[in-house]
């Protein structure tokens, strides 16, 4: 049967199995109530993290079974997709789409763009300045003029403003 309090890793790949042991560890150390998951919550605890604003997003994201929080399994897919030694930019680039594209159908619209833009800039900016920005956004970047940037959109404007592998060094984890 194996022990409660070994995780299962089937189909996880990007880390050693020393790797894995340390982030067995960390994640336990984050999973304050000790049920075998971490919330929005536990990772807010955080003092690195508690400031982020789009940690909810990013929880959202690395949450494949849409359950709220995140399971030992969850947590090293989303560490292996955004570690050092995964080096693949199209599946980069697509989580960051994925942090704009909040009903996951593939587009940015006007709405999903303010949102995420708000929780970046919080009450810095006034409403109708951020829509402003929203609004202009989407007109430079919509090339196929359906009012939403598409992935293809989205990636042409990050490869022209990320040359190279700078889009991978921004979205990096240290190696553990």
């Amino acid at each position: 049967m194996g022990n409660k309090n070994s995780l299962q890793l089937d189909g996880v790949e990007g880390f050693s199995t020393e790797e894995v042991s340390r982030l067995q560890k960390r994640f336990k150390k984050l999973d304050l109530d000790q049920d075998g998951l971490i919330s929005t919550d536990e990772l807010l605890s955080l003092p690195e993290l508690k400031e982020n604003p789009l940690i909810k997003r990013v929880v959202a994201i690395f949450d494949n079974d849409n359950s709220g929080d995140i399971d030992f399994k969850e947590f090293v897919q989303g560490l292996a997709l955004l570690s050092v030694k995964n080096s693949d930019r199209d599946q980069k680039l697509k989580f960051l789409f994925s942090v704009y594209d909040l009903d996951g159908d593939g587009l940015i619209g006007n709405d999903e763009l303010y949102t995420v833009l708000k929780m970046m800039v919080g009450s810095n900016l006034k409403d109708h300045q951020l829509q402003q920005v929203v609004d202009k956004t989407i007109r430079a970047l919509d090339k196929d003029q359906d009012g939403k940037i598409n992935f293809e959109e989205f990636s042409a404007i990050i490869e022209k403003s990320f040359p190279d592998n700078q889009i991978t060094q921004a979205l990096e984890v240290p190696q553990v």
